[in-house]
């Protein structure tokens, strides 16, 4: 059996890298925080809405959703973050990173599972678990659908 898949990987924090599977990856592409439409009374992760394609696509930061400290309230207004699209079941959400590395095929037998004392209790529901590259980094593995089912859009979508 086919074990292998694409995965889209990118940076989290000063030094972390993560992967999420492209099968739930709509799009991806680059946009300012001018760009973004804030919206009040939303968590803190919640950056707000962007005009994509004719349609209000939610914006969420992806290092302050997992626990990181937020990169975009350090950025320029101006700044281009890139965001990616994803998708599942007719649902839409961006997840803004700081930078996009590369599409990787990755094993999905040698996902490690999650251990408590690894991760932060804000990053684990968000985690698939974790790969070990080859030179021994750990690569954490970003569950699209746990972040597009997350129940802080529940009320808002």
């Amino acid at each position: 059996m086919e074990t292998k898949q694409k995965f889209l990987s990118f940076n989290l924090g000063a030094k972390d890298t993560a992967v999420i599977s492209l099968e739930y990856i709509a799009e991806v592409l680059q946009i300012s925080l001018a760009e973004i439409c804030g919206v009040p009374q939303m968590p803190n992760c919640v950056l707000g809405i962007y005009n994509w394609r004719g349609e209000m696509l939610w914006l969420v930061d992806a290092e302050e959703m997992l626990g990181y400290p937020s990169f975009s309230q350090g950025s320029n207004f101006l700044s281009k973050m890139m965001a990616i699209v994803l998708e599942h079941e007719g649902k839409f959400l961006g997840l803004l990173v700081r930078q996009l590395a590369d599409i990787e095929w990755m094993d999905t037998q040698e996902i490690k599972p999650l251990a408590a004392e690894l991760f932060s209790s804000a990053m684990t529901p968000f985690l698939n678990g974790y790969f070990i590259n080859s030179s021994e980094e750990m690569i954490l593995n970003v569950d699209a659908l746990a972040i597009i089912n997350a129940a802080v859009w529940e009320v808002h979508s």
